[in-house]
């Protein structure tokens, strides 16, 4: 092999290499598109849409931390207060009791200042003071219930938004054509699927703060029954 013919392939081969990157500079991109550019696409209906999602967020995750805070009390906190009634320090057990400041205590609060008493009247004002605490941490749950019924309702005029699009488009142009019906068919999907994801977001949450609620109830109906029954015992 002459050196002139290593030469020529050697310039062959280059050129090659050239061909291959120019082409390569010169292919189309794929078009990515990003989430903000795709909720763009939904229209106008996702701005209701993003507000009740914020809102389901909020209100969960406020609900959340409140009924975990609210329910953090144990068991030997009422054996404290069971000891210091039995020994006659009922200063004592008031004092705890204002200083934990939950539903448990708040409500074993009501029971040791009606202490003398008959047990029913006893009894009535823990009822009643339970069932207040419970309704505060509910506060707010209900919007959860809400959102879960009404979000997947913009989705649905979404829906309806994106077809009247379409239809007005091709009204317009006279013809069918993927780039007439592509903004009305984003909008129509994109907010349908927005709508549920909102809405199965705040049924679930609606429903994990009542589990959550259930539970806190039957154990402040557990402390006040332990309580009235120490006071049997105590006579």
């Amino acid at each position: 092999m002459t050196i002139a013919s290593i030469l020529l392939q050697i310039a062959t081969a280059t050129d090659t290499v050239s061909k291959i990157a120019q082409t390569a500079q010169t292919a189309p991109q794929e078009d990515s598109l990003s989430l903000l550019d795709l909720v763009m696409k939904g229209g106008y209906i996702m701005v209701p849409i993003g507000i009740l999602s914020l809102i389901t967020f909020y209100v969960f995750f406020e609900r959340f931390f409140a009924i975990r805070k609210a329910a953090s009390f144990d068991d030997n906190f009422f054996l404290q207060i069971k000891e210091m009634i039995y020994n006659g320090n009922i200063d004592a057990a008031k004092n705890i009791c204002r200083a934990t400041s939950n539903p448990a205590s708040n409500m074993l609060l009501k029971g040791i200042n009606r202490l003398g008493k008959p047990l029913r009247d006893i009894e009535t004002a823990m009822e009643a003071s339970g069932r207040l605490e419970i309704s505060k941490l509910e506060k707010n749950t209900a919007t959860l219930g809400i959102i879960a019924g009404i979000a997947p309702m913009f989705g649905f005029i979404g829906t309806i938004s994106g077809v009247i699009k379409i239809f007005y488009n091709i009204s317009l142009a006279d013809n069918i054509s993927i780039g007439l019906i592509s903004g009305g068919l984003y909008e129509k999907m994109i907010t349908s699927a927005a709508g549920l994801v909102v809405g199965v977001i705040a049924f679930v949450g609606y429903h994990l703060l009542s589990m959550m609620i259930d539970k806190l109830s039957f154990r402040l109906e557990t402390t006040a029954m332990q309580y009235l029954d120490a006071l049997n015992e105590a006579k």
